[in-house]
């Protein structure tokens, strides 16, 4: 059965908006139980033809030769394109790195990427850098929004870490591909090792049809997310609701009450007659390439990870220590945002790190 997340329209919701309050309310309360939400895309903050122009370009450059992006290998900064099982986000199960190639584009300064892309997308920078623009004031509505519904005092405590004025981030873009299923022989399932995400927050784009991602439910089982919501109208839109699920630090800023979600992708096992019959929502599949586009959004680096000023935040942490569980944090000690990053990279990529 698909997972059951709420769809959020965010008309209304800008500063003054008549909806304002009541969509922040309803942001947290999807934060609250399920870590992740759909918010419609009605083209008011990401139009549905940048969307596809980012999905175009990604198309472009996986069908580069491996040599052209070989020149682009991914450092410990983590900007570059990583190759088929180069990263391994559940190290502790997987036989196997993950089925998937991915590019990531940090920062952008005067329209201009700070590290090297493949020759061939060249010129396409500008259309890169303003769909990375695109997403990072989405993700500060996004955060202000849930300032606001958190009563956090004062409400803009999260959008002030994450502007560019707050100091250097771990913003990342990543363009993703995952190749279809065959009949390799193999038993590997896993696309994506099962994770949670190293941010604050993660916009997820995704295209029509295309079957994969699932959720760890709150009762241990997996969940199939569909790209198009059943039921809920967005069929209709001109492009897919962008999936935003709570990231790490967002999780631990709230004491736990914010979930970080653990998710994966799979390749749905096949049943006799090649049609995948397990955790696949009608209408999607794997007999088609996978693309996706997700943007990791991060606060300043040097930003503290202790709890923020909120009642509601106090009321969770001060119940769940009453009940014997430590509050959500890294190690359980205070860390910044970028050590944070850095310890979740270091495991996802043993291998560059070593050889550093």
């Amino acid at each position: 059965m698909s997972a059951t997340i709420p769809v959020i329209d965010l008309t209304g919701a800008e500063e003054g908006g008549a909806n304002r309050d009541a969509v922040a309310r309803a942001l947290v309360e999807a934060a609250v139980e399920h870590g992740f939400v759909y918010i419609r895309n009605t083209g008011l903050d990401i139009p549905a033809a940048a969307v596809n122009g980012a999905f175009d370009i990604s198309r472009k450059l996986f069908k580069l030769p491996a040599e052209e992006k070989e020149l682009c290998k991914i450092q410990t900064n983590n900007r570059g394109w990583t190759g088929m099982h180069v990263e391994t986000l559940d190290p502790k199960t997987q036989r196997v790195g993950d089925t998937k190639e991915a590019f990531n584009f940090g920062e952008f300064v005067d329209g201009k990427a700070q590290q090297p892309i493949p020759a061939s997308i060249a010129s396409d920078e500008p259309q890169i850098d303003s769909f990375f623009d695109l997403c990072y004031h989405l993700c500060l509505k996004l955060n202000d929004l849930l300032g606001i519904g958190l009563e956090v005092n004062p409400p803009d405590f999260f959008t002030v870490a994450h502007r560019k004025e707050a100091g250097p981030s771990g913003n990342t873009l990543r363009l993703l591909y995952y190749p279809p299923r065959h009949d390799s022989g193999d038993d590997e399932d896993i696309r994506a090792g099962a994770h949670s995400d190293y941010g604050s927050m993660t916009l997820l784009f995704r295209l029509a049809g295309q079957a994969g991602l699932e959720i760890n439910t709150r009762d241990g089982s997996w969940a199939p997310v569909p790209v198009l919501p059943p039921g809920t109208g967005v069929e209709k839109d001109d492009a897919p609701p962008i999936l935003v699920n709570i990231g790490d630090l967002l999780s631990y800023w709230t004491g736990g009450l914010l979930r970080s979600t653990v998710h994966r992708v799979i390749f749905p096992k096949p049943g006799a007659d090649g049609a995948a019959t397990a955790n696949v929502t009608p209408g999607e599949s794997t007999k088609e390439p996978r693309y996706s586009i997700a943007f990791f959004c991060h606060p300043a680096g040097a930003s503290p990870l202790s709890a923020v000023p909120s009642k509601r935040v106090a009321q969770a942490v001060a119940e769940a220590q009453g009940k014997g569980k430590a509050i959500a944090a890294p190690d359980s000690k205070i860390m910044t945002a970028d050590e944070h990053l850095q310890m979740r990279l270091r495991s996802t990529y043993l291998d560059l790190y070593e050889k550093k």
